[in-house]
């Protein structure tokens, strides 16, 4: 059995090495489908499977930073990346997940940064969970009665409100198709950067969310521009984290090999698949994650394993699929107009 195990120099660890490959792989399918990192799912399974709170966290972060690389520039080629937006946003992400990263600190040092973060995780995943299936509900009621705009049936729209607070400087994003205040995504971001920060994650758990509803995103658009934040989010985090010793190198690499493949399923996906099937296979996946966590917590750790490794692969195959399905639709559409123009 030791063939199955590696050892953590960093960390001080011996761990599931094929767990790492699964964690990688469908974490970049998933990431690169839902517009994130993955590290959602990543810290919590890092630590079930055996490193320390403080070394999931730092480990996940550097994981996240070199995947959505490949992510980044594959949705730019889609045309899905406001890089405006997202150049914009930085200014609060970098200063949040700094002041994340000093509360982890001042956790570990008082002995209490597992349980607090892992509860804390459970309350922004149960409440990203509701808002997601709630703002799904409500589209459908809106649908059935006939209420449509330009984008179709939509559920939530918090931000009309606040596109109407004009703060100067006002910003035109032209691949977003938004106009506000400079103001509005970078207090957004800060928000988003100090529970990234916290929890470990590159922000796209809170990030992709927050595009669409709070600054008025097409949901395609939040996906892509929403991967380039997390890059530069996740070099940051990456830099701080090293700095204070927190990040096994090792586990990196090995999740990295994975993840670089993974990545470029998730994102062609997301051509064939776009709005509330995003959204709802998000919120799915969301749940699943809060359940392990809960499990995890309360030291059921095989069952949190179960649950985790579990979602994250049905997951992993479901948006698989949906990326072959669009693909050979696309393949016999193009055969086919190929034949009337002959």
């Amino acid at each position: 059995m030791e063939f199955w195990y590696m050892y953590m120099p960093i960390a001080g660890v011996d761990i599931f090495w094929p767990g790492l490959v699964l964690i990688g792989f469908s974490v970049g399918v998933i990431g690169g489908f839902f517009g994130m990192g993955g590290a959602w799912m990543v810290t919590p399974g890092l630590n079930i499977l055996g490193f320390p709170m403080a070394f999931a966290i730092g480990s996940d972060i550097a994981h996240i930073a070199g995947k959505s690389m490949v992510s980044t520039f594959r949705h730019s080629k889609f045309g899905n990346v406001d890089y405006k937006l997202g150049l914009i946003m930085i200014i609060g992400t970098v200063i949040g997940i700094e002041c994340g990263a000093q509360i982890v600190m001042w956790l570990e040092r008082i002995g209490r940064v597992g349980p607090v973060v892992r509860w804390v995780y459970v309350v922004v995943l149960a409440l990203i969970a509701l808002m997601v299936f709630a703002d799904y509900r409500k589209a459908m009621k809106k649908k059935k009665a006939g209420v449509v705009d330009e984008h179709g049936a939509v559920g939530f729209t918090w931000y009309k409100t606040l596109h109407s607070i004009k703060i100067p400087p006002m910003m035109h994003f032209k691949v977003a198709g938004i106009y506000c205040s400079m103001w509005l995504p970078i207090f957004v971001s800060f928000l988003t950067g100090v529970l990234a920060g916290f929890l470990g994650i590159g922000g796209g758990l809170l990030r992709m969310p927050a595009l669409v509803y709070l600054v008025g995103c097409p949901t395609h658009i939040a996906v892509g521009t929403d991967l380039f934040e997390v890059m530069i989010s996740g070099l940051y985090g990456t830099f701080t984290y090293g700095v204070k010793g927190r990040i096994e190198i090792w586990a990196v690499f090995v999740m990295l090999c994975g993840a670089a493949i993974g990545a470029q399923i998730g994102t062609v996906a997301t051509k064939y698949a776009k709005g509330y099937g995003i959204r709802i296979a998000f919120g799915l996946a969301v749940f699943a994650c809060m359940i392990s966590v809960i499990l995890k917590q309360f030291k059921i750790d095989a069952a949190a394993t179960v649950v985790i490794l579990g979602a994250v692969g049905a997951i992993c195959v479901y948006i698989c699929g949906i990326m072959f399905k669009g693909a050979a639709e696309e393949l016999r559409a193009k055969k086919g107009n190929e034949r009337l123009t002959a």
